[in-house]
């Protein structure tokens, strides 16, 4: 049996819905990116979103739409993948790490809120796995921080603090207290890579809160501005009869979705429901089989919050970082895929360059040392499920 980690669940309907683009004649930006900006907004209960080209672009556009930049800092977990700090890196701000909690991987809020200053602009927190953040200690914090907070700009004047930019990469479809993650933070950016629970093969979106003091029409144009170069009118408006003169507003960016990415994700809008549902049986099976034997897991489900299921993240207490690859290349032999998530970043040259050290984020680490993830998609069959619980409980057991 080969089982891969985590590859794209495509049937006949993406195929369609691509084809039908292919066919049409316009394949960039156009009808279907608008039409798929809509669902995405309509599923997180927003007024609107936007897709552009992976969730790393939507987090840095948020980061320029709340005008963050030199002499402003940002607050990040060290346990995450790059992109939540790479952001705060292109927009010329002071990155600022912070640890997680002991035996969680979730930042520390305690840490968090001591390391807030006059300076502090915005804080990126990370719904890992697919497990929404606690947004209610989060918006307390910074309630309590409102005064010491100087807007530099009109929309962080009208939010009045600290902004909340959520790395909601693997969050697609989770909810906080019956509220959908995308309509909580001020600003949520999902991943749409070809290994997320939604997927356009690459892509991402990036929804805001209603704010009653801002035109949704007013960030979503700044937003078009940012990711085309700063481009009046983009390539469909264009097309129209005696449309060709534009402007080009600021020198910026170029990071649209194409209307072939979002054909793919108009099929996956109508099938997610079951997509969502499968990985939720997926991962009760795994938690019956895992918790009993001392097997450290995630809380997906509970009575505060829904996960989407994106990462079936395990620890194993009692095993070395040596016995931990040991463990992944026996599941190879198997024709298992498995992986770790994450390397921490003060680990990464970049971020050790940059003058960030291990030794300052000591629950981090420990988190990292043990940490095991399991294939969870929703390719898997349950034989398929089976073989994984089995082959994992066989090895682990050789490590006791």
């Amino acid at each position: 049996m080969k089982i891969q980690f985590s590859p794209p669940d495509m049937t006949e309907l993406e195929i369609e819905e691509v084809t039908e683009v292919l066919r049409s004649g316009w394949i960039t930006t156009g009808p279907k990116t608008k039409k798929l900006e809509q669902q995405i907004a309509d599923y997180c209960q927003v007024n609107q979103s936007v897709c552009l080209n992976s969730q790393t672009a939507c987090a840095e556009m948020a980061l320029r739409v709340l005008g963050i930049g030199p002499g402003d800092e940002v607050l990040v977990p060290a346990y995450t993948y790059t992109a939540t700090a790479s952001v705060v890196c292109h927009v010329g701000a002071k990155l600022v790490l912070v640890d997680v909690q002991e035996d969680s991987f979730e930042m520390d809020y305690d840490q968090m809120e001591s390391q807030i200053n006059e300076n502090t602009k915005a804080v990126i927190p990370v719904d890992l796995a697919g497990i929404p953040c606690d947004y209610d200690r989060i918006f307390n914090i910074l309630e309590r921080k409102k005064s010491i907070f100087h807007p530099s700009n009109d929309i962080q004047k009208f939010i009045g603090r600290i902004a909340v930019c959520v790395d909601s990469a693997h969050a697609f479809g989770a909810k906080w207290h019956n509220r959908m993650v995308g309509s909580i933070g001020d600003f949520s950016s999902f991943s749409f890579h070809a290994v997320k629970n939604f997927t356009t093969a690459e892509g991402g979106a990036l929804t805001w809160r209603n704010f009653p003091e801002i035109s949704d029409k007013e960030i979503y144009q700044q937003l078009q501005l940012l990711s085309l170069h700063g481009q009046s009118k983009d390539a469909f408006a264009k097309t129209q009869l005696g449309s060709w003169e534009y402007d080009i507003v600021g020198p910026w960016y170029k990071c649209n979705m194409t209307d072939i990415m979002a054909g793919i994700g108009l099929a996956q809008m109508k099938r997610y429901p079951k997509l969502l549902e499968r990985r939720k049986e997926i991962i009760k099976r795994y938690d019956a089989a895992f918790s009993p034997l001392g097997i450290k897991i995630l809380l997906h489900y509970t009575e505060s919050y829904e996960s989407s299921g994106h990462l079936y993240m395990t620890r194993i207490p009692w095993i070395t970082i040596r016995e931990r690859q040991e463990i992944i290349e026996k599941m190879a032999e198997k024709g298992i895929a498995t992986n770790v998530h994450y390397k921490p970043l003060p680990m990464m040259t970049a971020y050790r360059n940059l003058g960030f050290d291990m030794k300052d984020y000591p629950n981090t680490y420990k988190m990292y040392k043990n940490e095991i993830t399991l294939p969870l998609h929703t390719n898997l069959t349950d034989d398929e499920v089976e073989y994984i619980i089995e082959n994992f409980c066989h090895i682990l057991a050789g490590y006791k």
